[in-house]
């Protein structure tokens, strides 16, 4: 059967965007200029989408050497450890496929004590590779040549899917002869289907010895926002390795497919207009340039702020080694040694054959960084942004370039970083007016998972405090129904909102937990409750009958540190370092302030919750430091049964008090969608906040100098600009 190159290509956009698509299988992608020509040229179909061919490839990554240990893999060291594998003997008949391929960080004990001009201690590569149905973990020391550790994973759970999976899946299924009858059923042919590869969680036997996908198809008739005209009921069940459709299920055939009107997004100089009066563009001008730089790639500087920023194909942005400078003394102090989200679950609330396994790891299963689109100038990131590209593996091991992926800029949105205001009477009415504009620097980017964007943000604060946002948009997952309006429902409990004709907005969820290696002026750490408790007046004194007192618990072991968020057992919580007191006597530290958030409903032993167990606490666990539990999820997350989760690893109950510890946070959604979601929902952010607690030994600030008119270039309003 003969698929036209647009119905081969919108498929994939569940795993990668049509733009990376097009880059990595065009004939001038970079994979090939990287690496000068090889073999993935001639096991690569070509079919380049005819809007994009006028867009220029992304550029290729200098050539330069790392400069800090931290730093991630180049071109140079991707082609090295490829070339490392074609000639290591257990691959010398059969290359693998290259799951994800990282640098495999030196001891953080290491890197701790390097300084800038010190040699870069020795680099290595972590590969997970797929050969034979098996997983295969390989550490390769690059100065040597060698492979250097190489086991076999024997636990469950599968590495990242790479787009040639999700190719292969899709491939399989438009190619499967009942597709076309049940397309035909509707009026439709196969070349008017866009199907998609969801990942199909793990629920049981039947699903264990070889990697499936489930692959879901929309017509795309009319519109590029397929995801509001899905095939209800059909679901295909294919193995991924054998190329072979192992269930095909329709049980949809009577519900109709929701309609094209209204569902197209994309601006067009013609449109409508919305109607509200028009906001006129607005800017952040910086006549003197910004105020920050990136030094040798990665090393950011920024007021009192110093940190290490790169991409990274699963966790997306990382954030390391970082310094605040003390106000009082200038000495750079340690506030975090790594920082990361390191699982994303998205678990959908219908028990139906064609939605129960729709409860997706999108960091473990697809890869945050590998679905990362480029950022959009002026509208994801202000004039005034810095840019900068990942350098990622395909399956072939080849280099490619995911560019513009994350975005670094300051900001400016008329707030005070602290301001009071007096009218002191004594003094014969003196009026005192002091003030200080609040301008931050922020590390952003956004991974486009499918139908949903996720822009995660890192915000940093002269006042030492960072900000860490989760924001969602994108495309709901719709199901289609019968009904096309709510007056048809006899039992509307029974059923999800209608967000348009025929078309239900499925309820679900959203947990992002953060991997946060805090290292307050120092690694030993320790983990405070402070318990804000009722007091009761039993003396009698005065009128007052109760009040609050804090009460500090210090956690001895990860029990200790478990913590569900409750309104009526209000607490703070505090990383301190007991070894660095401030003037007065009080622990150095950090404290973790919960923003909104959610909680897990569903029951703990439901499949889906198994592999996500670390959404049992919400919203903090701290562990003991270990450089091999870096994913909450586990290393191996596709079909996972839950045996290597932050849940399993916290049940050793761990010492904590006074050591090197792990905080983890996790951010929570709910989502019942309603009409404004339709065909895309505005964007819906949540976030905590990482606040210094006697870490300095005054308002760090106070001193700031306030900004002055002659600071600031003239600007006025055009003529044509109204004033009242």
């Amino acid at each position: 059967m003969e698929i036209s190159s647009s119905a081969l290509r919108l498929p994939f956009l569940f795993l990668l965007v049509p733009l990376l698509l097009f880059f990595l299988l065009s004939p001038w992608n970079p994979l090939h200029n990287l690496s000068g020509g090889g073999d993935s040229a001639g096991r690569r179909t070509q079919f380049p989408p005819k809007s994009l061919t006028s867009i220029s490839p992304p550029p290729a990554e200098p050539r330069s050497p790392p400069r800090n240990p931290l730093d991630p893999l180049t071109v140079g060291e991707i082609h090295r450890v490829r070339s490392i594998l074609s000639s290591y003997q257990p691959f010398l008949h059969h290359f693998p496929s290259i799951q994800s391929m990282s640098l495999d960080e030196p001891d953080k004990s290491r890197v701790l004590g390097w300084k800038s001009g010190d040699p870069i201690p020795p680099r290595k590569a972590f590969v997970i590779a797929l050969l034979d149905n098996q997983s295969h973990l390989l550490t390769i020391d690059l100065d040597s040549g060698r492979v250097e550790t190489h086991e076999i994973s024997s636990g469950s759970g599968y590495p990242m899917l790479t787009m040639e999976d999700v190719v292969a899946a899709v491939q399989t299924a438009v190619s499967y002869p009942e597709l076309e009858a049940s397309a035909a059923a509707r009026g439709l042919s196969v070349a008017n289907l866009s199907c998609i590869s969801p990942s199909p969680g793990w629920f049981g036997p039947d699903e264990e010895g070889k990697r499936i996908l489930k692959v879901l198809c929309f017509s795309k008739q009319g519109t590029p926002n397929f995801y509001m005209r899905p095939l209800e009921g059909l679901v295909m069940t294919v193995d991924v390795d054998r190329r072979e459709v192992l269930q095909f299920s329709d049980t949809g055939k009577g519900i109709p497919i929701p309609g094209r009107a209204n569902t197209d997004y994309r601006f067009r100089p013609g449109n409508k207009p919305p109607e509200m009066e028009r906001i006129n563009p607005i800017s952040m001008e910086q006549p003197r340039g910004p105020s920050f730089t990136v030094t040798d790639g990665h090393l950011v500087k920024w007021a009192n702020w110093e940190f290490h920023l790169k991409p990274d194909q699963r966790a997306g942005l990382v954030v390391s080694r970082v310094v605040v400078r003390d106000s009082e003394t200038g000495a750079a102090r340690s506030v975090m040694y790594k920082g990361f989200p390191s699982e994303l679950f998205v678990p959908y609330m219908d028990a139906d054959e064609g939605w129960y396994f729709k409860s997706y790891m999108d960091a473990g299963e697809f890869g945050l960084g590998a679905t990362a689109m480029p950022l959009v100038p002026l509208n994801d990131c202000p004039r005034n942004a810095y840019y900068m590209d990942g350098i990622f593996v395909s399956a072939d091991g080849q280099p490619f370039v995911q560019s513009n992926m994350i975005c670094l800029f300051e900001r400016y949105a008329g707030d005070a970083a602290w301001r009071h205001s007096e009218l002191t009477v004594s003094s014969g009415g003196q009026e005192l007016r002091e003030a200080r504009a609040k301008v931050t620097l922020v590390a952003r980017m956004a991974a486009s998972v499918g139908n949903y964007d996720y822009t995660f943000d890192w915000e940093f604060q002269t006042d030492g405090l960072i900000k860490i946002t989760v924001s969602l948009s994108g495309m709901l997952m719709v199901k289609g129904t019968v009904h096309d309006n709510m007056n048809q429902v006899q039992n509307q409990d029974e059923m999800g909102p209608l967000v348009s004709e025929n078309a239900i907005g499925v309820v679900h969820d959203h947990f992002i937990t953060f991997h946060l290696d805090m290292d307050v002026d120092g690694p030993n750490n320790t983990f405070v409750k402070v318990n804000l408790v009722k007091e009761e007046n039993v003396e009698g004194k005065t009128p007052r009958k109760s009040y609050l007192k804090p009460k500090r618990h210090v956690a001895k072991t990860e029990d200790d540190a478990r913590i569900k968020l409750s309104l009526y057992d209000p607490s703070e919580f505090h990383v301190v370092n007991p070894s660095r007191r401030s003037r007065l006597g009080n622990p150095s530290g950090y404290k973790v302030v919960p923003g909104g958030n959610a909680a897990s409903l569903l029951d703990h032993s439901d499949p889906p919750q198994l592999r996500s167990a670390f959404t049992n606490n919400q919203v903090i666990w701290v562990t003991p430091y270990n450089r091999s539990e870096l994913w909450a999820g586990g290393l191996l997350v596709y079909q996972s049964h839950g045996d290597d989760t932050l849940d399993v690893w916290s049940q050793r109950n761990r010492e904590i008090e006074d050591r090197d510890v792990v905080l983890w946070y996790t951010l929570g959604f709910h989502h019942v969608p309603c009409q404004e979601d339709f065909p895309v929902m505005p964007t819906v952010a949540a976030s905590f906040q990482l606040k210094p607690v006697n870490f300095f030994e005054r308002n760090p600030i106070l001193t700031a100098r306030p900004v002055f008119e002659e600071d600031l270039p003239v600007c006025r309003p055009s003529e044509s600009a109204s004033i009242i």
